[in-house]
């Protein structure tokens, strides 16, 4: 049967999940590239670490923004219209990036990548929620397919972030800057006709128009899991948005595609670990509250050890602790998004998901600022103590999470039942 043929044969659902999967995985590979072009980029012109940092503040503020009334908007609209008008804005956040590099002023470049914060909260915010809404409600074991899905598009979209480092890298330094902009920017333009034409209308829509104030979750677990994911995202980004790769391009003189590889290299790992979680956490038996509590735990260690060590002649052994805290903080995040999935309202999922990323948004905005300036102030050491106190705070905060078990849920997904 051919593969077109076989698509045909699947239920909707699942076409649909594919389509949605897809389109995700298509931003997220030019949205890696992009923050590693930027990085390195404007790192090379003469930008400060602190500067670099500053490009992506409107980027993860309007991340935050754009989470606040996405998940509003979904249910008005459908999550097909949010990811749409995603993808299209990342293309414009691409088109300004074309610009003679005279004209690729700080503010212009902020404005520009306030646009691909908003397109990238868009469309993260539409897939998350549209698994909820495309899981099959008729399989005796929907929580286990539930975690399934989650931990597939969230680890698959990981690792196509860590490739798109790469590319990243790779593409500065085979066709410069404006050529790679020109690249990705036909790919999404090619996805979103695509999307455009095979995207079912109505998926996530509400039949009643939810009030504006609604996007404040009631839910105390949604709260709480919030806020424990919103130190969890920071204390991974207050090192690895700015200090480390300027860490190993100035210090230890790697080449630009040397730094995208070894970030992708690690995206793709964590991203990797991140589909195999509902096998890793079956293992342990306990309630969301201390599950998601005793990860956090395990993660403080990592950043607290690589911290003590001598960083400017060990890179092997900070390379290797890096790619540790890859493989724990993989199962503390993919861990958090099947259960702010879970604990979702059945009606109007998108308002939950986007509140909870929201706080995800806000985390990194937190860790990406404090990255450029601990970095420039203290160094690579500093940023890891940050980030080994905030895993710490997300684990006390974790301690808030419904006492209900489940294990039963995991034991069913890795059975294959």
């Amino acid at each position: 049967m051919l593969l077109p043929e076989r698509l045909r044969a699947l239920p909707l659902e699942v076409r649909q999940y594919l389509l949605v999967t897809g389109n995700y995985w298509a931003f997220t590979l030019t949205d890696g590239a992009l923050r590693m072009l930027v990085v390195l980029h404007f790192h090379q012109l003469g930008y400060s670490p602190l500067e670099v940092a500053m490009l992506f503040l409107f980027y993860e503020a309007f991340g935050v923004v754009t989470n606040f009334v996405g998940g509003w908007l979904g249910a008005r609209l459908g999550l097909n219209r949010t990811m749409n008008v995603g993808l299209g804005l990342q293309i414009v956040a691409l088109g300004m990036l074309l610009v003679p590099t005279a004209a690729l002023t700080v503010p212009w470049v902020m404005s520009a990548q306030a646009l691909s914060g908003i397109a990238k909260d868009l469309n993260k915010m539409s897939a998350k929620s549209a698994v909820k809404v495309l899981v099959p409600k008729n399989n005796v074991n929907a929580q286990g397919a539930l975690y399934r899905w989650v931990a597939i598009l969230t680890g698959s979209k990981n690792a196509l972030k860590g490739a798109g480092f790469f590319v990243g890298g790779l593409l500065l330094t085979l066709i410069g800057f404006r050529a790679s902009i020109l690249v990705m920017l036909g790919m999404l333009v090619a996805v979103l006709a695509l999307s455009l034409w095979r995207l079912r209308a109505d998926l996530g829509r509400t039949k009643a128009k939810p009030k504006f104030r609604e996007v404040f979750s009631s839910s105390r677990a949604v709260n709480v899991l919030a806020a424990a994911r919103l130190c969890l995202f920071a204390s991974r980004d207050v090192w690895f948005v700015v200090a480390l790769p300027v860490f190993l391009y100035d210090l230890h003189g790697w080449d630009h595609w040397a730094v995208g590889t070894m970030l992708a290299a690690w995206v793709v790992g964590y991203g990797g670990v991140q589909t195999q979680a509902p096998h890793i956490t079956r293992l342990f038996h306990g309630s969301a509250r201390g599950i998601t509590a005793g990860w956090a735990l395990a993660l403080t260690a990592v950043p607290a050890v690589l911290a003590l060590l001598p960083l400017d002649a060990a890179v092997a052994w900070l390379v290797a602790g890096l790619l540790a805290f890859g493989v724990v903080f993989a199962v503390n995040s993919s861990w958090h998004s099947y259960l702010i999935v879970r604990f979702a309202r059945e009606e109007g999922v998108s308002m939950d998901v986007g509140f909870y990323y929201m706080a995800n948004a806000m985390g990194r905005l937190l860790g990406t600022v404090l990255s450029g300036w601990l970095y420039q102030a203290q160094g690579l050491a500093a940023c890891l103590w940050v980030s080994a106190g905030l895993v710490l705070l997300s684990a006390i905060m974790a301690l808030g999470l419904p006492a209900e078990r489940v294990k039963a849920e995991s034991d069913k997904y890795a059975s294959g039942k």
